[in-house]
């Protein structure tokens, strides 16, 4: 395959940036002069911050990657199965990254000649690109189709230009980086886009032994507290500003109530950092917290609940041995 052909199967929505910092200064700006001070993780994810990430998804403590991989592994034929595949459908991949987990799914899919296209739907043009490519060496006859957008833009190009059943994806527990209003209305905004002939698989980390959850947000080799102070780094580089890196720790925490894995950055000693490109100054108190991160973790009846408030019923719920994840199949109700 060519560049030019990846390209032609790679559609642009998203709209032209006004500038190349991707939001990154007027989040910054916003967030450091709350009280609490606040920093987006969407920014997280920077070259270096993906590759740490990569390293935090084969560390032992982290359980999340594993357990969904070995429920997509052993248990892809029955998802499929209650999918559906013998009536043609579009695979839309929300989120898609490096498709990591999805390629089980494919796998299957291609081997069992199911009658179906591949739709990675991601912010990133360059990720899909690289995703394009390896579609290609891996199923060259595969119709794939990138679409770089957000989430809910990409699902209403989908219904104007293209009118196929839907079999929507939202794995790795990504859902559980919105706070618990913000997942309901997620799943109430993405019930609005699908018709009564879709599905949607939603990829849920469960509530489990409260230390088992803070070890996977706080490593004892201490890749997570990289990728969280990874974040200072790249406004020090983007944003021309002097954050010490030594002068701040990453500090994890579990609410077994409200089930919220929370990460900061703890500040300790007082000190002020400038911004040059905001010519900005912040002052921080000693032991002041920067809240980067929430990762909500879900109970199953959490989950039926909020999806039947937003119009789905739960077909459904495919998890690993110690129930400590669960792919839930959802169905729109008509």
């Amino acid at each position: 395959m060519t560049s030019t052909s990846t390209h032609d199967r790679l559609i642009n929505l998203l709209p032209t940036r006004l500038s190349d910092d991707n939001g990154l200064a007027q989040d910054v700006m916003q967030g450091l002069s709350q009280s609490p001070k606040k920093l987006s993780s969407r920014f997280f994810y920077d070259a270096k911050g993906s590759q740490l990430f990569q390293q935090i998804m084969e560390l032992p403590e982290y359980y999340l990657t594993k357990l969904e991989h070995q429920i997509l592994s052993k248990q892809r034929k029955e998802i499929l199965f209650a999918i559906d595949t013998h009536t043609p459908f579009q695979l839309v991949d929300l989120g898609a990254g490096d498709a990591y987990k999805t390629k089980l799914l494919l796998s299957e899919l291609v081997a069992s000649k199911a009658n179906f296209s591949y739709v990675p739907l991601d912010i990133s043009e360059d990720q899909l690109s690289l995703l394009l490519e390896d579609m290609h060496h891996r199923w060259p006859s595969l119709p794939v189709k990138a679409l770089a957008a957000e989430y809910f833009q990409g699902l209403e190009w989908l219904n104007q230009n293209e009118r196929q059943r839907k079999v929507v994806l939202f794995l790795g527990s990504n859902i559980g980086n919105f706070d618990l209003p913000e997942a309901k209305k997620f799943l109430c905004t993405l019930r609005q886009s699908l018709n009564p002939e879709d599905s949607f698989l939603l990829g849920l980390d469960l509530k489990k032994d409260p230390e088992k959850i803070r070890r996977a947000y706080d490593d004892a080799a201490g890749v997570t507290s990289a990728f969280n102070l990874n974040l200072l780094h790249r406004i020090n580089k983007e944003l021309h500003a002097n954050f010490d890196l030594d002068e701040f720790q990453h500090f994890a925490e579990y609410d077994p109530l409200e089930g919220t894995m929370r990460s900061f950055l703890i500040s300790r000693k007082a000190q002020e950092v400038h911004l040059g490109a905001l010519n900005q100054t912040f002052h921080f108190e000693a032991w002041e917290a920067i809240h980067t991160e929430n990762s909500y973790k879900f109970s199953l009846k959490q989950v039926e609940e909020m999806a039947h408030s937003c119009g789905f019923t739960v077909q459904d719920v495919f998890t690993d041995p110690s129930h400590g994840f669960a792919d839930v199949l959802l169905r729109p109700v008509s």
